[in-house]
């Protein structure tokens, strides 16, 4: 892989932004500094452009098996979406097998994993617990996944007892791994559902009125609590409400080593979305709030409250019975459709890896609720730093993979589903003009996305191992 010398472009970091040049040679950056010189490198003038570390979205389920179907992007179609949008890195979960070892989830992922178009890691799901699983996960570490996740939610599928949950905690802490949490009351959805059903409530709003803020923010607050008794980090993933938050805030203020994560979804769109005819679309878990807590949560990120922006990327089609086309083959996997008569049966999930930084940029530094140096936080160097990859990844360092995209701030678009790449028929964001958008992206040196171009390759990405300790921030 020959050289190349980025001549003259804005670097934007957690800590500044300054003019430079980047000298990239083979898969890592050599040398960051003025006036750079590299006879046979190929060089890029950048002037008037901003140079950004790729994004790293420790948050999505690809080729997940959901109510009988499965997320319509998998390992090389979501990564591609995302690295169009700006995301160099990805991680996905790895559901606890039904039976058995633990090791066969983490060979089942691998291999779907082979055909990655970007680098990647993977977190492993605990939802189920006894002596065996007990004894399993401090091995997890030999494979490279010092992470676990927890759920107070789904009853009878993914919740553990709050007893199971500062068990894993405790095992955690022990060999100085973290735990993510889903912050939901599964119990008082159960209730509310039954609820709706037999009044006859069968729309997709009903999703999200059976899935209250307060047990979100309720269950945030008795995750901290499990984890400041177990001794232990805790990351809480895809906040949604404001008093989660307040919560989070609170937690942290009394010393609890807890972290948050919220998603462009909630940081845009509310309830009522659901409301609409199309309401499907809108359906994940957790579900929208309001516009306060949208706002709330803007509050958080522009004053450090919450850590990371991440998705939750978890596409499904509209219409699973009509194909789209994707790289000229017809594509069609059932999706929201099979909830048409019963919200309970809509796939939770919704399609944002290749949106998260064009619509974060847009409405959060183009609008002044954040600022150019705190995007890179929450998008890159954050995530990296929390999971274990900085400054491998998340950095514009000498030594650091040479993940980076060129960004021209002016840019503009109308978004929608030609431009983020996802593998579903329709785009959150659809007709919404965004300005600031990835001119190019490299993933450790090789040029995968130029404009519209796709370069990159099934197979082009790697597994990252991990280590245990990584940085609380």
């Amino acid at each position: 892989m020959s050289a190349l010398l980025l001549k003259s472009g804005r670097l934007v970091t957690p800590q500044r932004s300054y003019t430079a040049d980047i000298l990239v040679e083979g898969e890592t950056i050599a040398e960051v500094g003025e006036n750079l010189r590299a006879p046979d490198a190929e060089v890029i003038d950048a002037a008037g452009k901003l140079i950004l570390p790729g994004g790293v979205d420790p948050h999505v389920h690809l080729d997940l098996p959901m109510f009988g179907t499965v997320s319509s992007d998998d390992h090389y179609t979501g990564h591609k979406a995302a690295a169009f949008g700006g995301t160099t890195t990805v991680m996905d979960f790895i559901p606890t097998p039904e039976s058995g070892p633990l090791r066969a989830g983490i060979d089942e992922w691998r291999a779907k994993a082979e055909k990655a178009a970007i680098d990647y890691s993977f977190h492993m799901n605990i939802t189920r617990l006894d002596a065996k699983v007990e004894a399993e996960i401090p091995r997890l570490l030999d494979e490279g996944v010092p992470t676990l996740k927890v759920f107070m939610a789904y009853n009878g599928r993914l919740r553990l007892p709050d007893g199971d949950i500062f068990r894993v905690l405790q095992i955690a802490r022990e060999h100085g791994m973290l735990t993510l949490l889903h912050a939901e009351n599964g119990d008082v959805i159960d209730r509310l559902t039954a609820e709706a059903l037999a009044a006859g409530h069968t729309e997709p709003v009903w999703h999200a009125r059976t899935r209250p803020a307060w047990g979100a923010v309720e269950a945030g607050l008795r995750g901290a609590a499990l984890a400041a008794q177990a001794g232990a980090p805790l990351y809480i993933v895809h906040m949604t409400a404001g008093g989660e938050a307040d919560m989070l805030r609170y937690a942290r203020q009394h010393g609890a080593a807890v972290m948050g994560e919220t998603c462009p979804q909630y940081l845009c769109f509310t309830e009522e979305r659901l409301a609409r005819p199309d309401g499907a679309r809108w359906v994940c878990s957790p579900p929208m709030r309001t516009a306060d807590d949208n706002a709330r949560l803007w509050a958080a990120l522009a004053a450090g409250e919450l850590q990371v922006v991440a998705t939750d990327h978890c596409p499904f089609f509209f219409d699973g019975t009509t194909p789209i086309d994707y790289e000229g083959q017809p594509s069609a996997i059932p999706g929201k459709e099979l909830g048409a008569a019963d919200f309970t049966k809509i796939p939770n999930g919704l399609p944002a890896v290749g949106d998260r930084l064009p619509v974060l940029w847009s409405e959060g530094v183009g609008k002044g609720r954040i600022t150019e140096s705190q995007f890179v936080a929450l998008t890159s160097e954050n995530p990296a730093r929390i999971f274990g990859l900085y400054p491998r990844k998340g950095a514009l360092l000498p030594g650091s993979d040479a993940d980076i995209l060129l960004w021209d701030p002016g840019r503009t678009a109308t978004w929608g589903v030609a431009h983020s790449r996802q593998r579903t028929d329709y785009n959150l964001w659809e007709g919404v003009t965004l300005t600031g958008l990835p001119e190019k992206v490299w993933l450790r040196g090789r040029l995968i996305v130029d404009g519209e171009q796709w370069l990159g390759r099934r197979g082009g990405g790697q597994f990252l191992p991990r280590r245990a300790g990584a940085q609380l921030l």
